[in-house]
Formats: structure tokens, C-alpha cells, sequence
């Protein structure tokens, strides 16, 4: 069993025939999962508890998150990297870092709690952390399990595992917020959301365990003092990169809950996450993306393969990866933004001006994201983390100075202006980094080919307010794929000549 795996990897020759079809397994298990979760489940829980509620749940769920980095310390994309180039050490590095993961959880658990202390958490925000908290590390873990079968190249059983979590919460909630009225005890509580996942990511845990193990030659944990030193050295540097960029992506909700005027610390926060939610949905996309690339680019970037094949089947790659990460995130901002007011009545009951006024601003954040998901990828691949771990604490700088000066005056509409300065700096950094570092060298025709339709399509959603937002979007995305085809951003011929080469 274990040498099947193993001989699962392909030659380098292969890998880009690999990363389309781990793409489209991705893509499609997850677009058919997780859209429901987001914007079905996670909007009827909001609806069901309330925006302050909710929005307590989301400051609180951010300060766990910001933390989660302690639970893994970059190991998860260091064995990534490191499994895509040697896989023979998957048995060895599996028994050793599971126990790592258990050392891990109490230093986790004391740091949080620490910072729950420090900003005045009472009883029930320290259940609500101990809760969430306990599903952080269940969510690490998987995440861990699943770098395995990334880094494998066995796609399709990790794409498998990526919804499974999300198909169980979307049973157990929908039972709970629209089944029977006996089985919630009649009222639905956060509580009630939160136990749903603990048991959702458990489930999910031991799966990706039971096929990991049927996969490889594991069968026991072993806790090595000189292998877990070994591991935490070299991934370090990971764990700094992940701690600064979800501090500048997490920090907003836990800022505007302590720094907003007047007592409207939850509420500020529950608006924030209801705006924030479609965008969430929509950076899954980039984030699929960049779990396949990241294998796919450690061996690209490695210096065999760079000496054999040269760096001419990664600036292909790239291109190609860039043209439709850019179609996607600029049709999506644009045409969604002009759309905003229509779609926060769609979700929400109540205060569907302040949702709208702050997704405005918000969805323009898929664009950087979806870039730095990409050139972000391409770098830690390349293992040039110091340069981003520079970039990334740039990037908390600028988010913190934004929020300390907007949101005591501006609110949520502050805080999405704060996380868009910070996602559009770190993500022309990392171009620029790219660029320079990779000798890529992108053509004028190919940068005005960007330009036009990035102002086509402005020019398109411009009229929107002339029509029905509900036939703006289909419209609009319309005239984006066929004039992605026509300028050749998008290029069918180009993918199939990729895969049918290699």
C-alpha cells in the first residue's frame, strides 16, 4: 500500500497535467459544498442569533484563528514542500509530527487563553474561546493529515477530504436551524453552531487518519525530542509568515469589537462578518488554487529540475494560473459591488444598508488576495520567507494604523478600508518579488490585453444602476468570458496543448 502511494508522485515532466486535474476536483467538490455552508448555513445562523450575537462569535473565532499558527508552526506547508520533493519520508515524518501536534495544543491553549485574559473576556466568552479553540486544533490537524495526500499528489482523496467537514456541519445545522423545533430544544443558540463543528471536524479527523494509515506504512505516534527540534526549526519561519498574514486578515473583527464608539462593539463586528461572508466564499476559490500549487511549484522551483527543464514551464504556469486568477477576481469585485445592496437583502434580515456600505469596499479585496494566494504561493514554494514574512509584517503595520485611525470614526466601513490597503500593499509586493526573483517577464501585449479588460469591465458595471442587479451579474460575467476568450486571457487551446504535452 505504501509503495503505491508513493509511486503516485510524477516526474516533473507530469506536473502540469497534475495541478489542472487537482484543480478541477477541487474546484468542483467544493464549489458544490462550501458556497451552501457560506452563504446558506453561516447567513441562517446570523439570521437565527442576531448580528450582535453573531458578531460576538466572529471576534472571538478571529482571536482563536490569529492564534492557530501555534497549533501548527508552518509544518503543514513545510511538509507540503517537503513530502512533493521527497516522499519517501512520509511514514517517518507522519509519526513524529502527530505527536508534535498534541505538544502543541497545550502552548495553544495558554497563549489564547492569555489573550482572552488580557482583553477582559468574561465566563461566557471564555466557554465560547475553550470551544473554538478545541476546534482549531481539530481543524490544524486535518489540515495537517490532508498536506499528506498534497503532497503525494493525490488530489482526489484530499479533495474528497476538503468537504467532507463542511457536508457533515451542513447535516447537523440544517437539522437544528430547520428541522424539527424538539431537536434544538427549541431555540437555536451560537452554541448549538459551534458544537456542530467540533463534531463535524472529529469525524473528519479520524477519516483522513484511517486512509492516511491504509495509504502508508503508519500505524503509531512516536515522540522524538531531536526529530520535533529538527521540524520546529525548519518551520519556523512558515509559522511567522502564517502568524503576520492572519493577524492582518483575522484582526479587523477582534479591533472593531474593542475599538468602536459607543457600546457597538459586537454589532460593528457583525456587520464586518456579514459582508466579510461573500467575500470569504469567493477567495475559497484562490485558496484551492494555491493548495495544489504549492507541490506543484516546490518542484518547479527545485534546483534539479530548474537545471534540467529551465524556468521556462513555470513562467507558462504562472502565466496561465495569473490570467485566470485575474478574470475571475476582477469580473467578481466589480460586478458584485455594484450589486451590493441587492445581494444583503438577499441574506440578511435587518440593517441591510450598513452590510451594503461595507462589502462595497470589502469585495475588492478578492482581487490582491486572489494575487497574493498565487505569487504568495510561488514564493514559499521558492522558500523565500524571509522576504515575505518582511512583506507580511509590513502589512499588519499598515492594516493596524488604518483601523486605530478609521474605525472610532468610520465603524466596519473603517475596518474594510483598512483590510483592503493591507491585502492590495502585500500583494503588489509579492508581484514585484516574483518578477524579479523568477526572471518572469510578462510582454506589453500581454499587460494591455489585463488592462483593457479590467477597463471593459468597469465600463460594464458602471451601467449596472440602469438595470436589475439580478441580471447585471450573469450579464456582466457574460462579457467577461467572452472577452477573456477573445483577448486570449483565457486560452482553451493553450490548456489542452499543457496537458496533452505532458
Amino acid at each position: 500500500m505504501a509503495d503505491a502511494a508513493l509511486n503516485t508522485v510524477d516526474r516533473p515532466s507530469g506536473l502540469q497535467r497534475r495541478l489542472f486535474t487537482g484543480v478541477f476536483w477541487l474546484l468542483l467538490l467544493n464549489l458544490l459544498v462550501k458556497p451552501f455552508w457560506i452563504l446558506g448555513v453561516e447567513v441562517g445562523v446570523q439570521n437565527a442569533v442576531g448580528s450582535e450575537a453573531y458578531g460576538l462569535y466572529f471576534a472571538v473565532f478571529n482571536l482563536s484563528y490569529i492564534f492557530n499558527i501555534v497549533l501548527d508552526l508552518g509544518i503543514t506547508n513545510f511538509n507540503t514542500r517537503n513530502i512533493a520533493r521527497h516522499p519517501v519520508l512520509i511514514n517517518k515524518h507522519l509519526s513524529g509530527i502527530l505527536g508534535v501536534k498534541i505538544l502543541l495544543l497545550a502552548l495553544y491553549a495558554v497563549i489564547t487563553f492569555g489573550a482572552g485574559l488580557m482583553l477582559g473576556y468574561d465566563s461566557y466568552q471564555f466557554r465560547l474561546l475553550a470551544w473554538l479553540s478545541l476546534n482549531q486544533f481539530l481543524s490544524s490537524l486535518i489540515l495537517y493529515l490532508r498536506s499528506n495526500f498534497e503532497g503525494l499528489l493525490l488530489f482526489r482523496w484530499d479533495s474528497l477530504l476538503s468537504v467532507l467537514d463542511r457536508l457533515l456541519m451542513i447535516l447537523i445545522c440544517g437539522l437544528l436551524l430547520w428541522g424539527p423545533a424538539h431537536i434544538s430544544g427549541g431555540r437555536f443558540t451560537i452554541f448549538h453552531f459551534v458544537y456542530a463543528q467540533t463534531a463535524a471536524y472529529l469525524a473528519t479527523a479520524l477519516t483522513a487518519l484511517a486512509v492516511l494509515s491504509r495509504k502508508t506504512s503508519f500505524r503509531r505516534l512516536r515522540f522524538n525530542r531531536l526529530f520535533t527540534l529538527a521540524v520546529l526549526k525548519q518551520s519556523l519561519p512558515f509559522a511567522l509568515l502564517v502568524l503576520l498574514m492572519a493577524s492582518y486578515n483575522r484582526l479587523d473583527p477582534v479591533l472593531l469589537q474593542r475599538l468602536s464608539r459607543g457600546g457597538a462593539g459586537n454589532f460593528n463586528a457583525g456587520i464586518y462578518a456579514g459582508a466579510f461572508r461573500l467575500l470569504d466564499a469567493l477567495t475559497m476559490v484562490a485558496y484551492l488554487v494555491s493548495v495544489v500549487l504549492l507541490p506543484v511549484f516546490s518542484k518547479m522551483t527545485d534546483p534539479l529540475s530548474v537545471s534540467s527543464r529551465g524556468l521556462q514551464p513555470l513562467s507558462s504556469t504562472v502565466k496561465t494560473m495569473t490570467s485566470l486568477m485575474l478574470v475571475f477576481s476582477v469580473t467578481a469585485a466589480c460586478t458584485l459591488s455594484s450589486a451590493g445592496a441587492g445581494l444583503m437583502a438577499l441574506f440578511y434580515n435587518d440593517h441591510i444598508a450598513d452590510h451594503a456600505a461595507v462589502f462595497r469596499i470589502l469585495i475588492f479585496c478578492l482581487i490582491p488576495v486572489s494575487c497574493t494566494y498565487l505569487f504568495g504561493t510561488l514564493l514559499t514554494a521558492a522558500g523565500q520567507l524571509r522576504l515575505l514574512n518582511r512583506y507580511a509584517a509590513a502589512s499588519l503595520l499598515l492594516n493596524l494604523l488604518v483601523n486605530l485611525l478609521c474605525i472610532p470614526r468610520w465603524g466596519a466601513v473603517g475596518s474594510a478600508w483598512a483590510a483592503l490597503s493591507a491585502q492590495t500593499f502585500m500583494a503588489v509586493a509579492q508581484i514585484i518579488a516574483s518578477l524579479r526573483i523568477f526572471s518572469l517577464r510578462p510582454s506589453r501585449a500581454y499587460i494591455s490585453k489585463l488592462f483593457y479588460f479590467t477597463f471593459i469591465i468597469i465600463a460594464c458595471t458602471c451601467c449596472a444602476p440602469h438595470f436589475v442587479w439580478w441580471i447585471n451579474i450573469p450579464v456582466v460575467a457574460a462579457v467577461a468570458l467572452v472577452l477573456a476568450f477573445v483577448l486570449k486571457l483565457v486560452d482553451t487551446r493553450e490548456i489542452i496543448r499543457i496537458i496533452q504535452q505532458h
